[in-house]
């Protein structure tokens, strides 16, 4: 049934009530990007945040070249960038401050600054023809991102270009859009913070390595959701909890001792290893007592990222009750937990945390070839890692890869 204006807007607007909900900045900017599409009917889109001169590719989401893949794939993971100038349509778009609505790509004047780069595509053989472009841009002039969809389509699924009620629509979401990011940067600046301070304390939970964990568990928690068929609004709490909650896995090493923390040689006695394996109570201590979903999902992931699926005795910290561990005191071994005892974030964490760990250098340790990684992890399937994890990381294996090199640890 075809949608009056009215029923539209509406639309819209309870579209706009579900973004206030949402935390985090990357998980916002994709939901941003995918609702925005929805609601004018484009076929494709993208979306950017300003990373000091330039403007960065968040996402890229494109249905054309979607269908043309097995189902529960994505497009594959983008990651670039370039300078806010007036060539590009985005970069235009960033520092005059106001939307640009294109009929089509392949006709924009001569006298015009910017220019439609074909490069893309002509790789993937699509034709990009309608574009509207909108800039993110608070009311006291910060500019958070640049909002693009591309090829409006009608009711018969011709590309068509964006009319006035598509431009309508789009500039009342995105407004919308703006305050949910803006409070999502509030939240994302306090996590930060929270981090910084892990940093100072472990040189290992750098900014890349949080970052690399966060992104490889959303990934694998959307294939394992695509494989088991969760409904929507739960994957949608889900993954914007889990985005969050991952980077916060080894927070409770801000408790450990230094002697302890940054001891590179000989390797730990088994009274010191005992007593930083209390990272894990520490950590889950932080958010306790729980006030929101996410505060559940912090502590299940501190707590519980270092158990294993068969229950083995190298699994920690198991049935302790951490809020009575006396911090520099050796972990008491208990019973540990086991597969689905453990927490799916958890048992997510653990697969995303192991893999980086291999595949990047350490002080104790250099860091194995990346396919070595992915075969330790596969042969520790059904043993340290729940095998349904495991495969849905196997299946996401190009874009895995693709978040190492976006976020390699800096020489």
């Amino acid at each position: 049934m075809k949608l009056t204006r009215e029923q539209k807007l509406q639309s819209v607007i309870e579209i706009e009530k579900s973004l206030g909900e949402i935390q985090d900045v990357d998980v916002l900017l994709e939901r941003i990007l995918t609702e925005a599409r929805a609601i004018v009917k484009a076929d494709a889109g993208s979306i950017y945040v300003v990373d000091g001169t330039n403007l960065k590719i968040k996402y890229a989401q494109n249905d054309t070249q979607l269908k043309a893949l097995s189902p529960g794939e994505k497009i594959p993971y983008t990651c670039f960038s370039f300078p806010i100038n007036e060539k590009s349509i985005s970069g235009y778009v960033a520092v005059s401050g106001k939307p640009l609505n294109i009929p089509d790509a392949y006709a924009i004047p001569e006298n015009c600054p910017y220019k439609f780069n074909t490069t893309s595509d002509k790789t993937t053989e699509y034709r990009t023809k309608s574009i509207f472009t909108y800039p993110l841009k608070t009311p006291n002039g910060r500019l958070l991102g640049i909002l693009q969809v591309i090829n409006a389509q009608n009711d018969d699924g011709e590309v068509v270009e964006f009319d006035s009620d598509a431009v309508l629509f789009v500039e009342h979401f995105a407004q919308s859009a703006i305050r949910a990011l803006e409070n999502a940067y509030l939240t994302s600046n306090m996590v930060r913070r929270m981090l910084k301070m892990a940093e100072f304390r472990d040189p290992k939970e750098t900014y890349h390595h949080v970052e690399r964990v966060s992104n490889f568990a959303l990934e694998i928690y959307d294939r394992w959701a695509y494989n088991h068929n969760i409904p929507a609004e739960e994957s949608h709490k889900f993954r914007d909890a889990l985005k969050i909650a991952a980077k916060f896995h080894d927070v409770g090493k801000v408790g450990i001792s230094d002697v302890i923390l940054k001891k590179k040689y000989p390797r730990f006695t088994p009274e010191e290893r005992s007593i930083m394996q209390g990272h894990t109570c520490i950590g889950a201590d932080l958010f306790d007592p729980p006030e929101s979903f996410l505060d559940i999902m912090c502590r299940d992931i501190a707590l519980y990222h270092h158990e294993r699926w068969d229950g083995g005795e190298t699994g920690y910290p198991g049935t302790v009750d951490f809020k009575n561990f006396v911090i520099g005191e050796p972990l008491q071994m208990v019973k540990p937990l086991k597969g689905e005892d453990i927490p799916l974030s958890a048992r997510i964490v653990a697969v995303a945390d192991v893999f980086d760990a291999l595949s990047h250098k350490r002080c104790y340790k250099d860091a194995w070839k990346i396919d070595d990684a992915f075969t330790e992890i596969q042969e520790s399937s059904g043993q340290h890692f729940d095998p349904e994890v495991v495969l849905a990381f196997m299946q996401v294996k190009d874009r895995i890869s693709a978040i190492q090199l976006a976020f390699a640890d800096e020489d």
